[in-house]
């Protein structure tokens, strides 16, 4: 979505997100709470990065991210505490469920298909995080402890998941029967590949550690997908894709280039 809409994405993530926090500020906010993310590492050896490491974001995306953070720095002070949360790849069955998600996506082609595509030669690392733990990194930046700081960009996630691609789908298929998995040894080298150190979010958010693993958030999203009824093996052209639901609303008129709307929508 990044390559696709790169202006766009600059304009949502970057820009709005500092406005946001603006207003907030100025509002009387005390605690701003932004969702950034482990890409803005990119390529990386296999030394887990801290917050400290250098920065490679490789994507609009991961870009706007550090432009984000970095204009966030300057509003925070002791009366407006800022927490920026660079999160792991995000993972587990919702409601308004996406598969254009690593873990979410081996699911959906083992249910469907019995057979789990890798479209990367399955090597590149990533770190992982549930969304219910997601929720949890929120509800103790909300409130967390000001002597860290009036500015805060901590790694939130686990050591522990910590995952090489190919290891992500075989994990899926040992809990789904009869799955067999395909590598692409002939594809490009993944450059967003990096392994990621949260020994600082463990050290300030004991509490609020993350507590769903791998192989439960396997069978909560078989459960999940099985419950519906899925069964589309071609769900990656699908209105579960963020960018494919964006590319068909544009090619009905319904959405212009900036993705706004070109007539009153309901």
């Amino acid at each position: 979505m990044g390559k696709t809409f790169e202006d766009v994405t600059y304009d949502i993530n970057y820009r709005a997100s500092v406005d946001l926090a603006r207003q907030a500020k100025a509002s009387g906010v005390r605690s701003f709470v932004f969702a950034s993310s482990c890409s803005v590492y990119g390529l990386a050896d296999d030394t887990p990065r801290t917050e400290t490491s250098p920065l490679n974001p490789l994507t609009a995306y991961a870009k706007s991210k550090i432009r984000t953070e970095t204009e966030l720095k300057t509003l925070a002070d002791k009366d407006f505490t800022v927490t920026c949360l660079r999160f792991a790849t995000a993972c587990g069955m919702s409601d308004r469920l996406r598969l254009d998600l690593v873990v979410n996506d081996f699911v959906a082609c083992a249910v469907s298909s019995k057979n789990i595509s890798i479209l990367s030669d399955g090597t590149p690392w990533r770190p992982l995080i549930h969304i219910r733990d997601m929720a949890r990194a929120f509800d103790w930046a909300i409130g967390r402890d000001k002597s860290s700081g009036a500015f805060l960009a901590v790694n939130a996630g686990s050591d522990e998941w910590n995952y090489q691609v190919k290891d992500l789908a075989e994990a899926v298929a040992k809990i789904v029967p009869g799955v067999s998995v395909s590598i692409n040894k002939d594809a490009p080298q993944d450059s967003r590949s990096y392994r990621v150190d949260f020994a600082l979010y463990r050290k300030l958010a004991p509490n609020h550690q993350p507590q769903v693993d791998l192989l439960a958030t396997i069978r909560e999203l078989k459960t999940g997908l099985e419950s519906m009824g899925f069964s589309d093996p071609n769900f990656r052209s699908s209105k579960y894709m963020r960018l494919e639901v964006l590319k068909g609303l544009r090619e009905k008129g319904l959405l212009d280039g900036n993705l706004e709307w070109t007539r009153p929508h309901r």
